[in-house]
């Protein structure tokens, strides 16, 4: 088993609690379903949110899914003019026999303009 990252996002449509969830726990499980995880496979998640999301802890999902002994943190991502609004980034650290080319990486909906390079 190797130590590997994988990176993920979802633009949200608003700001409130339930549709977070919704939409966190969306990207957290096509996360864990397209690289074959289950949540023992995780070793901590980072999850980011633009300065324009407040209502929530994106992390708040993970727990309702019941990612309860993972070491989850959450921050705000920098506010940069012209930036995609509304957005909750993900880097899941991860033990896995996938080697880093096959590491399938999730930008849901509209958010996978942000990485052209890498969304599945």
């Amino acid at each position: 088993m190797a130590v590997r990252a994988v990176r993920g996002a979802v633009q949200l449509e608003r700001d409130e609690p339930e549709h977070m969830r919704e939409q966190v726990s969306a990207l957290l499980t096509a996360v864990l379903r397209r690289n074959a995880l289950d949540p023992d496979d995780l070793i901590s998640v980072w999850f980011t949110a633009t300065p324009d999301l407040h209502s929530d802890f994106p992390a708040a999902a993970a727990r309702k899914l019941g990612i309860t002994d993972v070491p989850l943190i959450c921050a705000q991502e920098l506010d940069i003019a012209g930036a995609m609004p509304r957005v909750v980034r993900i880097l899941a650290h991860i033990e896995t026999s996938l080697p880093k080319s096959e590491i399938a990486h999730v930008y849901l909906g509209a958010a996978a303009a942000l990485r052209k390079d890498i969304a599945q």
